[in-house]
């Protein structure tokens, strides 16, 4: 079956794929990965709720990388994890969220300065070929949402999955309540 021109346009750069609860296992359990690029060649995002529990500062001792020192570490994706890329987000003037995606540490550096802007180190990347995420939409893995306003000043850990439904509607709201093993209650 082919994608008609209509679904493809379903999904835009920028916004956010937020793992549907029955995605239990791996690491896109309660991902909220945001989608940095779109075609009919596949996809490319990256999760932004799973801090590695590491600083850059851990693995960058030189002294040229000292002001990106105690900026955390969070898992992009299961793709090319052993690569620690840079990513930099904020608003534009129309309170839209802008990012640079697979920057150089020199430009995590030049981000960093600008006030509003936050910066991120990622190990690995979410990708998927032509076709994949939207045969994966379409067995309702993911729910596709803008993001929220306050996606910036929000907590980018494992509560971002939950606040991020709560703000969509009551069904999802419900969808972020759901126990994990309800039938084990």
């Amino acid at each position: 079956m082919s994608q008609s021109s209509s679904d493809s346009q379903i999904l835009k750069q920028g916004d956010l794929l937020i793992a549907d609860p029955s995605l239990r296992d791996g690491i896109f359990r309660k991902a909220v990965i945001l989608l940095a690029q779109h075609s009919a060649e596949g996809a490319f995002g990256l999760i932004l709720n799973q801090p590695a529990g590491s600083k850059v500062g851990d693995f960058l001792k030189d002294k040229s990388f000292q002001s990106l020192a105690r900026i955390p570490v969070h898992v992009g994706g299961p793709v090319a994890r052993e690569h620690l890329t840079f990513a930099a987000f904020w608003k534009s003037p129309e309170n839209e969220l802008r990012y640079a995606i697979r920057i150089s540490a020199q430009d995590a550096i030049s981000h960093s300065k600008n006030p509003g802007t936050l910066v991120r180190a990622f190990v690995g990347y979410s990708g998927w070929s032509g076709g994949q995420l939207e045969d994966e939409l379409e067995r309702s893995s993911w729910v596709v949402s803008p993001p929220p306003e306050s996606l910036l000043g929000m907590a980018h850990d494992q509560s971002l999955w939950e606040d991020t439904l709560n703000g969509l509607s009551p069904f999802h709201r419900l969808l972020a309540l759901c126990p994990e093993h309800p039938w084990m209650n």
